[in-house]
C-alpha cells in the first residue's frame, strides 16, 4: 500500500501545545486520495498517545492541500516540554508515513 510521502509533501509549524501540519500533494489528480486519507478521526486514532486533544482539519482545496491542528500534542510546547521535538517537526514525518 502507497504512503502518503509517495504522492506529498509536509510542513510543520507549532503555538504553544498546538501543532499544525500542512500536506501537499505532489499532483492535484491525488488530491482526493490524501482528503480521504486524512480525516480527522484517522490522524487521531493514528496517535492516540501523542494526540491528547482534538484533531481540526482546514482543506486547502485552491493549492491541493489540507491543514490539520493537533492540539494537546505537544506535551505543553516548547517552554514546558522535556520532548526533544518540542516545536513538533517531526509530525510531518509521522503524518506523511501513513497509508493511502
Amino acid at each position: 500500500m502507497p504512503r502518503l510521502y509517495d504522492i506529498a509533501h509536509a510542513r510543520a509549524g507549532d503555538k504553544g501545545d498546538t501543532s499544525s501540519v500542512a500536506v501537499f500533494a505532489y499532483d492535484p489528480k491525488d488530491y482526493p486520495a490524501i482528503k480521504s486519507a486524512l480525516t480527522p478521526e484517522r490522524v487521531k486514532a493514528a496517535f492516540p498517545e501523542l494526540i491528547r486533544g482534538e484533531v481540526v482539519r482546514y482543506d486547502l482545496d485552491h493549492l491541493h492541500a489540507v491543514n490539520l491542528v493537533m492540539r494537546s500534542s505537544l506535551e505543553g510546547g516548547v517552554n514546558t516540554s522535556l520532548n526533544l521535538d518540542s516545536h513538533g517537526k517531526s509530525w510531518s514525518f509521522l503524518i506523511l508515513g501513513l497509508e493511502v
